[in-house]
């Protein structure tokens, strides 16, 4: 789930242009998703209110994006930011550990930053270079480590990463959703950490001072979404017509890893395939955002 798609390029070209007729395809291709999304995060009736909210917030800052993530993905970031506004406004209750706010205790970092010296401008500046040559070099490293993964069907290493990554999983808990011993977990989690802090310390001028930390591998993994099947695979999970390792693997993305951006398709994709109709809320969604685009 990488980059953006040369469809997606087309169809933003047109979206930024102003043409009406790309923004209701553009909504007419996400909303289902989104508000399967909005709905599992414990939206109920504020899913929509919730999907507006996301396209409007997404026409604001279109000059601002250059195609670092898939549309899907950035759509599904700009959501999940209001689902958890909400959450803190108290508005709504979320239902996975993955979307609890975290971090809300600040008083150790606070204590720390009083006794430490103030960092001078110039410092925030390369550390926010930094940071930006470490995610990008990250994120390319775990896309590359998925797709060998998936290219040799070696599910197995990657139901690991995905598990340590996503999930956030101790090694012993790993081991015995997938079958393994503790000692294969850890060897399979040193030689993929292994290849990814070698991307990294290449990436950066200096070398680097060491290895991402588990938050920030955790972070990229999020916002790339690296493992993600796509959505015609999805598709093709749901009417049985995989092969069995894919069909088991896709079985184990969504149903035991829980990955909630997949499983917000998959239940978009069980609405069409039932027929259920999604017409009202469709003209609700465009009618409330397409005022927006002139103002992209």
């Amino acid at each position: 789930m990488g980059k953006l798609s040369q469809a997606d390029e087309y169809l933003l070209a047109q979206v930024r242009q102003g043409q009406q007729a790309a923004w209701e395809q553009l909504v007419q291709r996400y909303e289902g998703r989104l508000l399967a999304f909005a709905r599992a995060r414990g939206g109920g009736n504020d899913a929509e209110d919730l999907v507006q909210e996301t396209l409007i917030a997404f026409l604001g800052a279109l000059d601002s994006f250059r195609g670092q993530a898939s549309l899907e993905t950035y759509l599904f970031t700009i959501l999940r930011r209001k689902v958890i506004d909400k959450h803190r406004r108290g508005k709504l209750s979320l239902c996975q550990i993955h979307d609890s706010p975290a971090g809300d205790d600040h008083s150790a970092g606070v204590l720390r930053h009083a006794a430490a010296p103030e960092p001078t401008a110039s410092w925030y500046v390369r550390q926010d270079e930094r940071q930006q040559l470490q995610q990008s070099a990250l994120a390319t490293a775990l896309d590359e480590l998925a797709e060998g993964y998936r290219q040799s069907l070696n599910f197995r290493d990657l139901k690991v990463i995905e598990l340590l990554l996503y999930s956030q999983l101790r090694n012993r808990d790993v081991a015995r959703l997938v079958g393994l011993d503790e000692k294969q977990v850890a060897l399979i989690k040193h030689r993929s950490l292994k290849r990814l802090g070698r991307a990294v310390l290449e990436a950066l001028p200096d070398g680097g001072e060491g290895p991402a930390s588990d938050a920030l591998l955790t972070q990229v993994w999020e916002a790339q979404r690296p493992s993600c099947p796509k959505r015609s695979t999805i598709g093709a999970y749901l009417l049985g017509t995989l092969e069995e390792q894919w069909h088991a693997y896709i079985d184990f993305h969504l149903n035991t890893l829980g990955c909630r951006y997949c499983l917000a398709n998959l239940d978009d994709l069980r609405r069409q395939t039932t027929g259920s109709s999604a017409a009202a809320a469709h003209q609700r969604i465009l009618q409330s955002t397409v005022g927006f685009l002139r103002k992209a």
